[in-house]
C-alpha cells in the first residue's frame, strides 16, 4: 500500500468512525435503561406499584465530533431515595425510614463493558 493510499484509507476511516461510534454508544445506552428498568421491577429493587417511576427512565444520545455521549435518567423526585435510601422528613413534612433499592449501580459494570466493547467494535468496523 502506497502512503497516498494509506492516507486515503486513513481519511475514510476517520469519516466513519464517529456514526460508528455513536451507534454503539446509542445501543450501550438503551441496554443501561433495559437494566435499569429490570432492576426496578422488584426485589432487591424496587418494587413496581404503579409503572410511572419505570417508565420515566429515559436515554438521550448526542452526537460529539468523533463519538457520542449518552445519558441514562429519570427525572422522578424518587429516584435518589429508591437508589441510595432515605431516614428523615421530606419536603412536604413525610417522614421516611427507607433502605435503599439499588437498581441503578448494579447495571453500571455491564453498561461499562458494553461501551468498551461497542468502542473496540466500531474501531475494528472501520477498519475492514
Amino acid at each position: 500500500m502506497t502512503p497516498d493510499q494509506l492516507a486515503d484509507r486513513l481519511e475514510q476511516a476517520a469519516d466513519q468512525l464517529g456514526p460508528a461510534i455513536r451507534r454503539k454508544v446509542e445501543h450501550a445506552g438503551e441496554l443501561g435503561r433495559a437494566l435499569i428498568r429490570g432492576n426496578a421491577s422488584g426485589r432487591p429493587g424496587p418494587n413496581i406499584i404503579t409503572g410511572q417511576y419505570w417508565s420515566s427512565w429515559q436515554t438521550v444520545t448526542r452526537p460529539l465530533p468523533y463519538g457520542a455521549q449518552c445519558t441514562i435518567g429519570t427525572d422522578r423526585p424518587q429516584g435518589r431515595r429508591l437508589e441510595f435510601g432515605f431516614t428523615g422528613v421530606d419536603s412536604i413534612g413525610r417522614f421516611y425510614d427507607q433502605p435503599p433499592f439499588p437498581h441503578v449501580g448494579p447495571a453500571i459494570p455491564a453498561i461499562g463493558a458494553a461501551l468498551r466493547n461497542g468502542v473496540g467494535e466500531a474501531v475494528e468496523e472501520v477498519l475492514r
